[in-house]
């Protein structure tokens, strides 16, 4: 009877785990785009689609394709060349098998863009802001190292109605790290956070600590700046987020280490309690309940405002700070409310536009120079991370309205208008080997068309 039992049982769930795959296989290839074509981007050729198509088996029937995806279900293979076959670089994917997944993909990772759309886990919240930090390490002349000294500005060079400002931290061994934050929902769609923060270093205050000076290394990194009104769902089935994923940067500290331990911290602890008893689709809510018992939660609570308060303008934004920190101790009867920073832009025509100093090599500098010393690689030969939804767009929409922003807000000289010698049929050029992933084009696009992945088979230096 035992044995009878067991065997219905194990029928029964070989027939679900049939049904279930079905629903999951006919759904995903409901799914609007071709998968060809978005990993080989611009670059596609009708030649190197068919066989990247062929590669992944879409030439095949229905049932085939099934058989095929659920043999190869939770791989990624790498190494592929932009004609869709496989290079001398290819490496087979691996299936990961996991009772839980615990998310910690940084700020804007692209598998928790998924996450969110697939579990909705931003119903109810506020549209997540960022900020880009552009940072530089450098060598400088002995006499002028002060190890231990941390410098803060705010505004300046930047205009009144845009946050940001600057950091400048004196290391051991003659080093210095420079860096400039610039929050992402500012509206001149002129404005470059390249160009300020290489406008920003030739202040007479800190302009001397360069001189004689040699840059080591560059690189830039969007931040999450939502705090707490803007933290997702951070359960779902199968796992649950922490870190910058959650979005757990405390902003006027500039600190992020601190509350990305405790989230993953929390996160094992409720993982680990009911190990024993999770089963397929687990959901860790105590993960939640946990965080809200914990420091993290008041922390982020208490300085909720600070942020949004810069949303009037700079002054206004460091008046409402002092209050809501030294007179009310964070503890507002009010929220203020986040935006989404890619809804802010202004038509180019009703902005005033920004004209830049050329670099003068010393302690300013181009976006290539800066990106040669990023340490950033890619195989050349690989279908291209950043591709467009529309290819249209770029031009019809966003050179039309907005000057084509790309162009300034990437630090890292991606994106060009090029037109023909006549100066006639503009188009957008991708130059994705220059990409240093601070993933700010998948941000601040106005019209939510280029989507960034993670590259194949990069050397990326932090």
């Amino acid at each position: 009877m035992i044995w009878r039992a067991l065997l219905a049982r194990l029928c029964i769930s070989v027939v679900t785990l049939f049904v279930v795959s079905v629903l999951i296989f006919i759904g995903t290839n409901l799914l609007p785009g071709d998968v060809a074509q978005i990993l080989l981007g611009q670059m596609a050729t009708p030649e190197s689609l068919a066989a990247l198509q062929a590669k992944l088996g879409m030439d095949q029937p229905g049932y085939v394709r099934y058989f095929m995806w659920l043999r190869d279900v939770a791989t990624g293979d790498m190494g592929i060349g932009k004609d869709g076959n496989p290079t001398e670089n290819y490496m087979r994917g691996m299936e990961l098998h996991a009772k839980q997944t615990i998310f910690a993909e940084g700020c804007r990772g692209h598998l928790t863009k998924t996450l969110f759309e697939r579990f909705n886990l931003r119903e109810g919240k506020d549209p997540q802001t960022f900020a880009i930090g552009i940072k530089e390490l450098w060598d400088i002349d002995p006499e002028k190292t002060k190890p231990g000294l941390a410098w803060h500005s705010v505004g300046w060079p930047l205009a009144n109605d845009v946050y940001g400002g600057s950091f400048l931290y004196h290391l051991t061994g003659n080093q210095v790290a420079v860096g400039y934050v610039v929050g992402l929902d500012y509206s001149n769609p002129h404005l470059s956070p390249f160009e300020e923060f290489q406008r920003f270093k030739n202040h007479p205050a800190i302009r001397d600590t360069f001189i004689n000076g040699r840059r080591v290394s560059y690189g830039a990194r969007a931040l999450n700046e939502g705090g707490f009104q803007s933290v997702p769902k951070l359960t779902f089935p199968g796992g649950c987020l922490v870190g910058c994923t959650a979005g757990f940067l405390n902003v006027p500290k500039i600190k992020g280490t601190h509350t990305a331990m405790k989230s993953g911290m929390v996160a094992a602890e409720a993982i680990f309690e009911a190990l024993d008893e999770i089963q397929v689709g687990y959901e860790p809510s105590s993960y939640s309940t946990r965080l809200q018992e914990s420091w993290l939660w008041a922390e982020l609570y208490r300085v909720r405002n600070i942020r949004p308060g810069f949303a009037k303008g700079l002054w206004l934004g460091l008046a409402h700070a002092a209050i809501d920190t030294y007179v009310l101790f964070g503890k507002a009867p009010w929220t203020l409310r986040h935006h989404s920073d890619h809804e802010n832009l202004k038509p180019a025509k009703d902005a005033p536009v920004i004209e830049y100093p050329k670099p003068d090599g010393i302690v300013s500098f181009d976006r290539n120079s800066s990106v040669f010393l990023s340490g950033t690689n890619h195989e050349e030969n690989q279908p291209a991370h950043l591709t467009l939804k529309n290819a249209d767009i770029p031009i019809s929409h966003n050179l039309a309205i907005y000057d084509a922003p790309e162009q300034r807000y990437c630090p890292a000289g991606v994106y060009e208008i090029v037109q023909n010698d006549d100066g006639r049929d503009p188009r957008l050029q991708i130059n994705a080997q220059n990409c240093v992933h601070c993933k700010t084009c998948d941000i601040k696009d106005p019209s939510q068309n280029i989507n960034w992945v993670v590259p194949q088979l990069s050397l990326i230096h932090i």
